[in-house]
């Protein structure tokens, strides 16, 4: 009895964790623009959805099933973020403010492969170089990091772009400039670290 009462609390649990990842996924995918997808994922959903619902409903007697459903609905959205975090999709908008209007930045990053307009401000304590770079959200850190080492007192603000049209950065990201550029700095690092062990 209670062997089986373990396996209903494990199946209504996963159950839900699958539906509610799911759920999460397609409405991000959803305003995200990529309604083929979510609506793909919204059939597999409903689906899930209705089974673990009907087992809770088949016992609602069983308090245990109504606590697994909980928490797979609270653990559903914890991992369905986290799946959308690792996929990363779609596009990161950086504003950068640098204290030095003088630092070559606008050509150190656009070498790298980001998509940057920038313009000359003026900030209370003076001159300042004001920059808007586009970028893939799957290299957003990496975009901090180089931001950081190029000027460490950068002021920078985030967000993303609901609908990108226009200009020429795209056909960049299509041919990888910033990945071969992300990939050749890895290089260039454990080189370095190998030469380091060496001595």
């Amino acid at each position: 009895m209670l062997e089986n009462a373990l396996i209903m609390v494990t199946i209504i649990m996963a159950i839900n964790i699958v539906y509610v990842s799911l759920s999460t996924l397609r409405v991000i995918l959803t305003l995200k623009g990529r309604r083929y997808i979510a609506g793909t994922i919204g059939t597999f959903e409903i689906v899930i959805y209705t089974l673990g619902l009907g087992l809770v409903l088949d016992n609602l007697g069983e308090i245990q099933n109504l606590i697994a459903y909980g928490l797979g609905y609270g653990l559903g959205v914890i991992i369905g973020s986290m799946i959308e975090e690792k996929l990363a999709l779609g596009y990161i908008t950086v504003n950068v403010i640098s204290s030095n209007p003088d630092i070559s930045f606008t050509k150190q990053l656009r070498a790298k492969g980001y998509g940057v307009t920038s313009w000359y401000a003026y900030g209370m304590d003076g001159d300042r170089l004001s920059m808007q770079i586009l970028s893939p959200r799957k290299y957003e850190l990496h975009l901090y990091e180089t931001i950081k080492s190029i000027d460490p007192k950068a002021f920078i603000i985030a967000y993303e772009p609901k609908q990108i049209h226009g200009g020429f950065w795209v056909k960049q990201v299509r041919k990888g400039k910033i990945r071969k550029s992300i990939e050749k700095e890895e290089q260039k690092q454990s080189e370095e670290i190998l030469s380091s062990e060496e001595k």
